[in-house]
């Protein structure tokens, strides 16, 4: 189990009950300030890995925490080859795209839980 897991802020599901829901994410550190680009299986769980610092590396580094732009997808194939495509977008696009669906650059956290 991973540290800080059990106060998970929602309803703990076994490995084999977990509903999967593939998503493309991005998180920033403030509106215009860094950017990462992430996929997972579980949109809700990772999220709230990157908020509590749990993920070691870029955006744990960076304070990057904030969610601003997602994608759901039916299969995890899908949104790897978005993800993969995304990231290889110049800043502009990515601004573009995050503008385009969260003008305010608000955090959609609380939306999803």
């Amino acid at each position: 189990c991973l540290p800080g897991l059990s106060s998970f802020p929602w309803k703990r599901e076994s490995r084999t009950s977990m509903t999967i829901q593939p998503a493309v994410y991005v998180l920033a550190s403030k509106r215009n300030g860094t950017l990462y680009v992430g996929v997972t299986s579980n949109l809700r769980k990772r999220v709230w890995e990157h908020k509590n610092e749990l993920v070691e590396g870029f955006t744990k580094r960076y304070g990057v925490h904030h969610l601003i732009y997602y994608e759901i997808y039916d299969d995890m194939m899908s949104a790897i080859t978005r993800e993969k495509q995304i990231k290889k977008w110049n800043r502009a696009w990515k601004l573009d795209l995050i503008e385009k669906q969260n003008p305010d650059w608000k955090d959609l956290w609380e939306g999803i839980v």
